[in-house]
């Protein structure tokens, strides 16, 4: 898994797990990803572990570009049960504004990576706590102005998570979040 973390893996096949965990009649799952990149292979090989015993089906939507994005998801929301997993990809943030209309408009419950996905009327995310990645960066940026090489750094990943929901594109698409979702996540949007 090179370029990928062990922590990376964890937190892709998290996010299948609690797109289950809100919408729990959902039998299929479209994995949105770039397949182009390490990365976005191996969040799907994470994800594909974790379906079986989650009872899910999963169809890879590999994204490319606007059209492209519109069918696949367009296809896929023709049959019942289904929900949406983006995956964390450069070429997908690109796309984010295209994918979270798509979503409410076919009514597809989608886990996103970011907290700004939610905020932007996506239901759910579940990544890395953008603040702290910053603050990371941030101290990257400090160590290196004083002089230390950046070669020699350590690779640092972040540490902190956070579940956010967006109770009003819940209600939209007919969904009662758990209890147990509301009280561990980090935010609620009303």
């Amino acid at each position: 898994m090179t370029g990928f973390s062990q922590r990376e893996f964890g937190l892709s096949a998290k996010s299948l797990e609690l797109l289950k965990e809100i919408v729990p009649g959902v039998r299929r799952v479209a994995v949105l990803r770039d397949s182009t990149t390490t990365g976005g292979v191996a969040q799907f090989g994470a994800i594909q572990t974790a379906a079986p015993a989650l009872r899910v089906e999963l169809v890879p939507i590999d994204v490319r570009d606007v059209g492209q994005i519109e069918r696949d998801i367009a296809a896929f929301a023709r049959q019942a049960n289904g929900g949406l997993l983006a995956t964390s990809s450069a070429r997908l943030q690109r796309h984010r504004d295209l994918i979270i209309t798509l979503a409410a408009r076919h009514r597809l419950p989608a886990i996103y990576p970011f907290r700004y996905d939610v905020t932007d009327g996506g239901l759910m995310s579940y990544g890395p706590d953008t603040t702290e990645a910053y603050r990371l960066a941030a101290g990257y940026v400090g160590r290196i102005l004083k002089g230390e090489n950046p070669a020699e750094l350590p690779v640092q990943t972040p540490t902190k998570y956070e579940l956010v929901i967006n109770l009003k594109t819940a209600k939209a698409l007919g969904l009662t979040v758990p209890q147990t979702l509301l009280a561990t996540s980090d935010e609620v949007i009303e």
